[in-house]
Order: C-alpha cells, then sequence, then structure tokens
C-alpha cells in the first residue's frame, strides 16, 4: 500500500507543477505568459525533483512513471508484485495533479478564448514541434532510453541529494532531446492530464488530440524497457 500512497502523491505533485508550469506560460494575464524552453525544462526538472522527494517519504521507489515501474520489472530491477499498485498511483495521482492546475488556474483558462491564444491541451499533454508520427515516436524512445539508463546507474535516487540530480537529469533530457516532442517520457505524465483536459469542465477548451496520445504511451514504455535490457546485459 506504500508505494501506490508515495506514487499516487509524489506524481500529483509532479503534475501540479508541471502542468502548473503549461498553464502559467500559456494562458493569458498570467506573470509567466510567454516564457521560454530553458523555463519549462527547469520547471519540469524541478517538478520531478520534489515529486520524488514526497514518494520516497511516502514509502515508494519514487518512479512516478509507468515506464520506469515496467521496464524495471522486466528485467528484475523491481518486482512484478508492485507493479499494478505503482501503476494505478501513477495515474491517478497525474490526474488528480492535473485537475487541481485546472482549478488554480481557472480565471486564466476563461481569460484565454482560443487555442490560438494559447488555450490548448499542449498545457497538460505533449505535442511534437513537427507532426510526423514515425519521428515522433522514435524521438520518445530515445528521450526515454536515455533517461532510463542514466537512472538505472544513479542507485537509489529517493535518497539524499539524488532526486535533485534527478530532476537535473530531467532538465538536460528536455534541453538536450526534448524539444521536438515535449518529452513526455511518461506515458501517465501525458495521458492522465490529457483525460483531465477532457472530461474536465475546462473552460474554452480545445481539441485534447488523442490521435497523438498513443506516441507518449508506447514510445516511453519501449524507451524503458531497451534501457532495462541494455543495463542487464552490461550487468
Amino acid at each position: 500500500m506504500n508505494g501506490f500512497i508515495g506514487e499516487f502523491f509524489g506524481t500529483l505533485i509532479l503534475i501540479l507543477l508541471g502542468t502548473g508550469t503549461g498553464a502559467g506560460i500559456n494562458l493569458k494575464k498570467s506573470y509567466a505568459t510567454g516564457s521560454d524552453w530553458t523555463f519549462v525544462s527547469i520547471a519540469w526538472g524541478m517538478a520531478v525533483t520534489m515529486g520524488v522527494y514526497v514518494a520516497g517519504m511516502l514509502g515508494s521507489d519514487g518512479h512516478l512513471n509507468p515506464a520506469v515501474t515496467i521496464g524495471f520489472a522486466a528485467f528484475g530491477f523491481f518486482p512484478w508484485a508492485d507493479v499494478l499498485p505503482y501503476i494505478a498511483g501513477q495515474f491517478l495521482g497525474a490526474f488528480v495533479g492535473a485537475a487541481i492546475a485546472i482549478l488554480q488556474f481557472y480565471p486564466h483558462f476563461k481569460a484565454t478564448p482560443d487555442e490560438a491564444a494559447g488555450n490548448s491541451v499542449g498545457i497538460f499533454a505533449t505535442r511534437p514541434a513537427i507532426k510526423n508520427p514515425l519521428f515522433n515516436f522514435i524521438s520518445e524512445v530515445v528521450a526515454t532510453w536515455a533517461f532510463i539508463f542514466i537512472l538505472l546507474n544513479m542507485g537509489d535516487f529517493t535518497q539524499g541529494l539524488k532526486p535533485f540530480i534527478v530532476g537535473i537529469l530531467i532538465m538536460t533530457i528536455g534541453m538536450g532531446l526534448g524539444s521536438t516532442t515535449g518529452f513526455a517520457i511518461n506515458p501517465a505524465r501525458d495521458w492522465s492530464p490529457r483525460l483531465a483536459y477532457t472530461i474536465l469542465p475546462v473552460p474554452n477548451k480545445s481539441s485534447a488530440e488523442w490521435n497523438y496520445a498513443w506516441v507518449p504511451m508506447f514510445g516511453p514504455l519501449l524507451g524503458g524497457l531497451l534501457a532495462a535490457g541494455l543495463q542487464a546485459w552490461i550487468k
């Protein structure tokens, strides 16, 4: 049960801070409107750091990401018995985090009339800079592979200053590899906020773009499996 609780609250914090960043830079009358990609990468990196700290203190391993959990389990780095509660916590926590961000920024959604003005699913979920499904998929595989391969070589990343290093890793992935697709590298980070945007009463919302959602679901899962498989082979 601790695994579920830790992953739920850790992922909630991650998504609340991350989607809050997306809302702040895109919606009208926010002090952060128009901030650049460096701001986005740093903010998401620190959001992951805070989520890992919360998850670790509440008794989980701080995965916050089904691609981490499944990749680790597939090659013996994590017990299969804990996979379902971890993933359930991740997806549910991400949904609740996105819902709270909607509440936080509700007046700003009302002040932003349409997608052209900045009110889009991109606040919550990823979108490609150039839409090319094959290469978008490859981008997510490569970015997630790099993230999880490095993560596997960090040891217990919930302890001491390591969550901060994980945040630096996310920033680096974002700046180095994330500008093609918005670096989902995490199915829960993309799908649950996308679902929240779809079903909750967000003022002036536009399409949730579910036709793209397979990319940030399956790209990270494959990237995670490849990273864990390589780590197991090297070891």
